[in-house]
């Protein structure tokens, strides 16, 4: 007696409605046998093989999907428009590291004066320090293109009008209005986590992989520009450093600007009713925070400077300075392809934690050692410290800013961090000159035993 079919059967596979082909699935029923035949176009493998590869079968032969990549980082830029406005942030973001070396260099081999140098570049970061966050505002209320462009523009001629002021002996006061007009250069890197924290909304994990990667190219940028800048103004003319950073800046902030698509939305005049970042809770505090860990940068680079050139190897303290940010920036890398398991206060609070006593590893090396290999050693190894604290340390300010203030609460972290360069340089400096460079390495063991001191004291680790 022939089967009967249970019903409902189901529909043999058909073509697509907009075809008068066939059906490409045969049915047929046997005794107790149920046959299905596919007659579809088939690939160069077959339909079976193009959908599920050889090596993707399990034991047994079971199908199993490709597993995902391993890396998180390029996971990150197959999102659309993300290569290209990390292309042109990196272009605008390198010139940072150079200008105020280029500065430097171009007045004290002109003028014959390092106290002027140093006088001008201090000017232009204590403007910077009032100025950035009134341009990061404008940039949250209109939009990053419509801001970021006439800022770096005026940013732009005022480094072209330092460079002709010292090359045309112009009196000294010039040099000062001229070096202070680049205070409206945009953050270029708050911009970028801007764009990140926008693009990865909601989540996390991928968002500090991002915040990671940006923290290494900080690293990265201010670990080149210094060493380009000297390289253009030793090569070619004392003003090559600040023609080249203002050249690189506009061109970056162009390509930046340009990805539209990635860009957060300009809030409107609506976000003056939202409090300012410094009103926000617990972000005064990290911006405390910031201070000392920047003078933990500022007060490591004149040290270590004073360090090499008392051991007549001055030329090899760039060097060393730069294996301190390769550590860092390896770290920040590593890092970010880790999956956070802990809340951001209690990473925030192990980073400090370990930047305390890895800090004090230079001081040790300088004063038992005195010898520039373990010196370098040691840098290398506190370096590893800073980056995970940085990324988790913007982490938590991107997650306590306002809505619609990112931009100003990151330039404000920015501005900490510049203001914690200066100090720490200038006590640096002063210890080496009245104790002894070894003993200078005592200052950012003290900013870290600080920062550490401040954060056990305000941040509260919280529970996932």
């Amino acid at each position: 007696m022939p089967s009967q079919l249970p019903p409902p059967w189901p529909s043999p596979r058909t073509t697509s409605p907009d075809t008068t082909s066939a059906p490409t699935t045969l049915l047929a029923v046997t005794a107790d046998t149920l046959v299905a035949a596919d007659f579809g176009p088939r690939g160069p493998r077959g339909p079976r093989e193009s959908r599920w590869p050889r090596r993707s079968r399990g034991p047994g032969g079971s199908r199993t999907p490709r597993p995902p990549s391993r890396n998180p980082y390029r996971g990150l830029f197959t999102i659309p428009g993300t290569r290209a406005f990390t292309i042109g942030n990196l272009i605008a973001r390198l010139p940072m590291g150079m200008f105020s070396v280029s500065a430097v260099i171009m007045i004290a081999g002109t003028r014959g004066s390092y106290a002027l140098a140093g006088a001008v570049t201090a000017t232009g970061l204590a403007v910077t320090a009032v100025v950035a966050p009134w341009t990061a505002r404008l940039v949250d209320r209109h939009g990053q293109a419509r801001i970021a462009v006439p800022a770096t523009a005026i940013a732009a001629l005022g480094s072209l009008a330092l460079l002709l002021c010292v090359r045309y002996e112009a009196p000294g006061w010039t040099l000062f209005a001229a070096y202070a007009a680049t205070a409206t250069t945009p953050n270029t890197g708050g911009m970028s986590r801007a764009r990140w924290a926008h693009l990865l909304k909601g989540d996390p994990a991928r968002l500090h992989t991002a915040n990671s990667f940006e923290q290494a190219a900080d690293e990265l940028c201010f670990m080149l520009g210094p060493v380009l800048a000297a390289l253009l103004c030793g090569t070619f003319f004392p003003e090559a450093g600040t023609l080249v950073g203002a050249v690189l800046l506009l061109t970056g902030v162009l390509v930046f600007t340009a990805q539209r698509s990635t860009e957060p939305p300009a809030r409107g005049r609506t976000t003056a009713k939202s409090p300012s970042p410094l009103r926000a809770p617990g972000i005064p505090t990290l911006l405390i925070g910031f201070l000392a860990t920047g003078a933990v940068f500022g007060s490591m680079e004149v040290v270590t400077i004073a360090f090499a050139d008392a051991h007549g190897h001055r030329s090899a303290a760039g060097v060393i300075l730069t294996l301190q940010a390769a550590g860092s920036g390896a770290a920040g890398l590593l890092y970010g392809a880790l999956r956070p398991g802990r809340s951001a206060e209690r990473r925030y609070l192990l980073g400090v934690t370990a930047m305390a006593p890895l800090m004090s590893l230079p001081l040790l090396a300088a004063t038992l050692t005195g010898d520039l290999l373990v010196l370098a050693l040691a840098l290398l190894l506190a370096g590893m410290a800073t980056a995970p604290t940085m990324v988790t340390g913007m982490t938590l300010l991107q997650r306590r800013t306002p809505e619609g203030r990112l931009n100003e609460g990151m330039t404000l972290a920015v501005t900490g961090l510049l203001g914690g360069i200066a100090c720490g340089s200038a006590l640096g400096g002063w210890v080496v000159e009245h104790v002894s460079a070894a003993a200078g390495y005592g200052v950012p063991v003290t900013a870290a035993a600080t920062a550490l001191l401040i954060a056990l004291a305000t941040v509260r680790p919280a529970t996932r």
